[in-house]
């Protein structure tokens, strides 16, 4: 888990905000006493000197409240009492000589003399609660104010806090007192932690390197696709190394305002070399690094922040102990003054993992899933091919969400189908509901897809059909490779966009020219995006063969016209993407033209049984035939 520096608040400003809460609690104190008490000083005089003037009848007392032992006088014209007095607490007042007017008379008589001659008040001698709510009365708004203060205080030094600190970088500290990744814990990709193990031995044994004139690399490059595990590879180099891990993403330098960025870029390598050996790895790096262009300007704030890391990196001492370890799905976009030796020294490709790195990360998502003994993880390997480590961990991760939805107690081979599935091409949608029409089109257009893939020697096998929707499609037919291909030939692609275009040319021979509908649209969609990639990417084109536009190139074409290359060429790349399109329709139609009554035989089928798997393809496309018209090359 990540942890974070945080900044102690010095002990001299808590002493000075505890001295002013002390001097507003007692200003407080103060002026409720002084709210709470009668006007003027209150005198305290003699038991004698009361009863005398108590049993005169033109002296100055107006009442006498008895409080238990306490007397409270209050004198003739003024409201609240201002002397006070105290009487023996085993006697009475007409014991201790002070008449009583009253107190000849019993039941309504003395109710009358006592309205009428109303001295004496006996009122009840006050309890502990009734302390505690004089003390509640006073220290309420004490505590309140108090808090008031001590909010606004902290909210400005809050405030203060964060100005200080806008300028610090927000990394997360991986410390060796947290939980280690190791190189066992990656799964795949063995050249790619081979040659991360250097590194972790360049931190553990500089010395070694030293003595034979071998400077350490003062940065590492790690690319490749997502989800491919590169964040997870450099936290293992830490956890190997045993060093600190200094965690931070490119966008997080970035900043409306300009010079933000440079100046945590600063932080950051001076924590790291306060805590060398220690390793700093950004993410997606090329958010802050991305090539500078003449458009740009030393006053911008990126190419400041680019020009922050450049020099740290430069200022690197070869004892210094701080490896940067960056990430990126995009080498093409970072700048050239980043990728120099000197800089980064290494570049390792983190690549998608091959059929036995899928195994072996497959082992390691199940292993504390229960799973049952017939579910062959091999198997799915093989169909996964093309998938990441992160897409591997969603598969296993959806199994056991299936598994847990139908009550199984251990993971079956239809919730590991199912997951994958899900993942692949999205959840069925069971609850759309499709009239007759729709359900015959559907089928007829997933039929067409599946036989002119089948037919066709350079496509991949069918594995599955169904018309039942899933994800944004209202129908698939998934071809699955046999095997890891690391490269695909014109042949190929050829064949993946007539397989493409089988479904509008099935609902062109079926339904007629002019009731094509829109179901195709995501198949032509995918037809233009290839045959332009094969084109402008690849220089597969009849008239443009060996000739590539790569777009992210600055030049003259691309100041003049917004592209890489002149009018003339993007007319002649249309006409290519064209003749690429119009060949796949043609292929697909002889092909469909060919095999009409297993055209009709599988959209039979589809329309009874909705999904059709590998082995019940297998009969119905057995007799499909490829026509000599059709051309392979």
């Amino acid at each position: 888990m990540p942890q974070t520096v945080k900044k102690q608040p010095a002990k001299g400003s808590n002493v000075v905000r505890w001295i002013v809460f002390l001097f507003l609690a007692i200003l407080c104190c103060s002026f409720l006493a002084s709210m709470m008490t009668p006007d003027g000083p209150i005198e305290e005089v003699p038991l004698s000197s009361v009863i005398a003037r108590a049993n005169d009848e033109n002296g100055d007392i107006a009442k006498i409240t008895v409080e238990g032992s306490n007397l409270k006088i209050t004198l003739k014209g003024k409201d609240r009492y201002t002397q006070t007095s105290r009487k023996d607490p085993s006697g009475t007042l007409y014991e201790q000589g002070l008449i009583d007017q009253c107190a000849e008379f019993n039941g309504e008589e003395l109710s009358n003399c006592q309205a009428k001659y109303p001295i004496i008040e006996y009122t009840e001698v006050s309890s502990f609660w009734d302390y505690a709510l004089d003390i509640a009365i006073i220290g309420i708004p004490i505590i309140i104010v108090i808090f008031f203060f001590n909010s606004m205080m902290r909210q400005a030094q809050s405030m203060n806090n964060q100005s200080m600190g806008f300028g610090k970088a927000k990394a997360k500290l991986y410390g060796p007192d947290k939980k280690r990744v190791l190189f066992k814990d990656v799964a795949g990709n063995e050249a790619a932690k081979q040659d991360l193990e250097e590194v972790v031995d360049f931190l553990k044994e500089p010395k070694k390197y030293e003595k034979l004139g071998a400077k350490i690399p003062r940065g590492v490059l790690l690319a490749g696709d997502p989800g491919t595990g590169k964040t997870l590879m450099a936290r293992a180099v830490a956890g190997e190394a045993s060093v600190p891990f200094f965690s931070i993403s490119g966008s997080e330098f970035a900043e409306m305002f300009v010079g933000v960025g440079a100046s945590r870029v600063r932080d950051l390598f001076a924590k790291a070399k306060k805590n060398a050996p220690s390793i700093i790895f950004i993410d997606e790096i090329d958010a802050v690094a991305h090539k500078r262009d003449a458009r740009g300007g030393a006053g911008r704030e990126d190419e400041q922040t680019l020009n922050q890391i450049l020099v740290e990196m430069d200022g690197f001492d070869n004892d210094s102990g701080v490896i940067v370890i960056a990430a990126t799905n995009r080498v093409d976009m970072l700048d050239k003054a980043l990728l120099r030796p000197g800089r980064f020294d290494r570049h390792i490709n983190v690549s998608l993992p091959e059929r036995k790195d899928r195994l072996e990360i497959l082992k390691v998502h199940f292993k504390n899933k229960p799973i049952d003994s017939s579910v062959d993880l091999d198997a799915l390997a093989a169909k996964t091919a093309g998938s990441s480590g992160a897409d591997l961990a969603n598969i296993a991760n959806e199994a056991a969400i299936t598994a847990a939805r139908e009550r199984h107690k251990e993971i079956t081979n239809a919730d590991l189908t199912e997951a994958f599935e899900r993942v692949a091409i999205g959840p069925e949608r069971k609850s759309k509901v499709m009239n007759d029409n729709e359900r015959k089109l559907t089928a007829y257009h997933e039929a067409g897809h599946a036989i002119v893939g089948h037919v066709l020697p350079d496509s991949d096998p069918v594995h599955k059909v169904t018309i039942i929707p899933r994800g944004h499609t209202g129908g698939v037919t998934w071809f699955l490779p046999p095997e890891d291909r690391s490269y695909k030939s014109i042949y190929e692609l050829k064949d993946i966009l007539a397989r493409a275009m089988g479904g509008r040319i099935a609902e062109k021979l079926i339904f007629g020219e002019d009731a094509v509908t829109t179901g195709a649209s995501s198949d032509l969609k995918h037809v233009a995006e290839l045959s332009k990639e094969m084109i402008v990417e690849e220089g597969m084109g009849k008239q443009t063969r060996n000739l590539v536009f790569p777009e992210g190139d600055m030049g003259y074409y691309t100041i003049a016209t917004g592209k890489p290359y002149s009018e003339k060429t993007a007319e002649l790349i249309d006409q290519e993407v064209k003749t690429l399109s119009d060949e796949a329709a043609l292929r697909a139609e002889a092909v469909l033209k060919a095999n009409k009554p297993i055209l009709d035989k599988l959209a039979e089928a589809l329309l009874k049984q909705e999904t059709l798997e590998e082995k019940d393809l297998e009969p119905i496309l057995r007799d499909a035939k490829l026509p000599a018209s059709v051309k392979l090359h």
